[in-house]
């Protein structure tokens, strides 16, 4: 639950339609990590969670994900104030979502047992799954809400407890959620949201002596420093999802309307602020030249606009910093010597807004083409052949995802296998479901959230071994 902080500081958050302060919230440091991850330990030593039969952790999760339920018209609102996401997609999308992501885990936690063992000598033998212990969750905040419960749910179904770090940028639905969970009957010290900024209170979290693991979705660079504190601390466990710059390849037998809709839907969708985004559109040449008129004239759909209203497609950057540097970005494109083929500007004159932006005559050496944006970008290339199609696919240092447009499949299968990341979608993008296990290969992270894969890093395996004397089997 949100505690009483130490230090009494707060500090703003900011409506990204604006770029004012909707509230001020109470700044965790230091002193109130280690407040909530005592709270967490003693519920896990001492408390009921991690004893309760699976079905009784099951009913209480069913209870909590009820009450997200009673309170999506709430739950959207805030991450479309504090984060500028779709309104009309939070109502009908991600909060629904996130109870059935809830919902998905319960069905798990009285299915967590081990094996029985046949062993080579005259031993009987046995494992147990459990909980890991208190577990630190580090919430980005592109996907306030989906994001949440990816970690908790299942370290709840596991009977972990847990100390929850949401994004500073958004820490609205974060709050409510602990909240929802109080009323649920999830038990005090279970759940504990602490907001703050990363480099104190997600610095004192990764680095923390009584947490046994952290998991941690955000970019790169952070991403390395909670591999750096959970190694000079106590070698606590680390999964972590990170960025990427993800291809979609486009063969030349895809039907045009179609793949010109998934390129768009998969760097315009959440103003681009998706991990997998496919922000490298790579287009086998014969079809090139139809394919650009094609995205252009679809890229006039996605308007752009406040993110309450039900027209909007494409609402605002989550602050100004995240929108500087997208802005930055575009500008370094143009100096690079990049075609900017439509979009590049501000799409407001307040607010965080940034146009759909398309840039053509891109070479790999290019700033935008290596590094992972986080807006609303995308660029072209081509490819003659499968080959070179694979070879431009995986030349980046990033695995999260990628994207096949074709009707071959020869061509889907040979390239899914080709591709080194962690999704591979055909003739779709965005297709997330809560069994589909979800992570990077390469400088995209380790470990996997959702399936049952995403139960398994929130559990411990022990080995239990006993002598067999006269037995007549073996």
């Amino acid at each position: 639950m949100n505690l009483d902080f130490v230090a009494g500081k707060t500090f703003e958050t900011i409506d990204p339609r604006t770029g004012e302060t909707i509230a001020r919230v109470s700044e965790g440091d230091k002193e109130d990590i280690d407040l909530a991850v005592g709270a967490a330990r003693r519920a896990f030593d001492h408390g009921p969670w991690p004893r309760l039969p699976g079905a009784a952790r099951a009913k209480i999760m069913h209870k909590f994900a009820d009450l997200i339920d009673q309170h999506i018209e709430e739950l959207a609102t805030l991450d479309t104030l504090n984060a500028g996401k779709l309104f009309s997609w939070g109502k009908a999308v991600d909060i629904p979502s996130v109870a059935n992501t809830l919902r998905y885990f319960a069905g798990a936690a009285d299915k967590i047992h081990g094996q029985v063992l046949k062993m080579s000598r005259e031993l009987h033998a046995y494992t147990l799954l459990e909980p890991i212990g208190v577990v630190g969750l580090i919430i980005p905040w592109n996907f306030p809400s989906t994001m949440f419960f990816v970690k908790v749910s299942p370290a709840l179904a596991a009977g972990c407890t847990m100390v929850v770090k949401p994004a500073e940028q958004t820490p609205l639905s974060a709050l409510f959620y602990a909240h929802l969970a109080k009323e649920a009957g999830i038990p005090d010290g279970v759940i504990n949201v602490v907001s703050g900024y990363g480099p104190t209170a997600g610095a004192a979290l990764t680095s923390h002596m009584n947490v046994d693991k952290v998991s941690f979705t955000g970019s790169t660079e952070v991403g390395r420093k909670v591999m750096q504190a959970a190694a000079a601390s106590n070698l606590k466990t680390v999964s972590l999802e990170l960025g990427g710059k993800s291809p979609l390849l486009i063969f030349d037998d895809a039907d045009i309307d179609q793949a010109a809709d998934l390129a768009l839907l998969g760097v315009m969708h959440n103003k681009g602020e998706v991990c997998v985004a496919g922000s490298r559109v790579l287009v086998q040449e014969a079809i090139y030249d139809e394919f650009v008129k094609t995205l252009v004239e679809k890229a006039k759909e996605w308007v752009v606009g406040d993110p309450f209203h039900p027209n909007s497609r494409v609402g605002p950057q989550v602050d100004k910093k995240q929108y500087e540097k997208v802005m930055s970005y575009i500008e370094h494109g143009k100096r690079e010597g990049a075609t900017l083929l439509t979009g590049g500007k501000p799409a407001a004159k307040k607010g965080y807004y940034i146009e759909p932006t398309v840039f053509t005559d891109v070479t790999d050496d290019m700033m935008i083409v290596k590094d992972e944006i986080f807006g609303p970008v995308m660029v072209l290339m081509k490819f003659k052949t499968m080959e070179d199609g694979i070879r431009a696919a995986n030349n980046t240092r990033y695995g999260l995802a990628a994207g096949i447009v074709t009707k071959s499949l020869d061509t889907a299968n040979t390239v899914s296998r080709s591709i080194r990341a962690g999704v591979i979608w055909i003739n779709c993008y965005f297709a997330f479901d809560n069994d589909c296990p979800f992570g990077g290969y390469k400088s995209s992270g380790f470990g996997r959230d959702e399936g049952m894969v995403g139960l398994q890093k929130y559990l411990q395996v022990k080995s239990v071994v006993t002598p067999l004397y006269n037995s007549p089997w073996q």
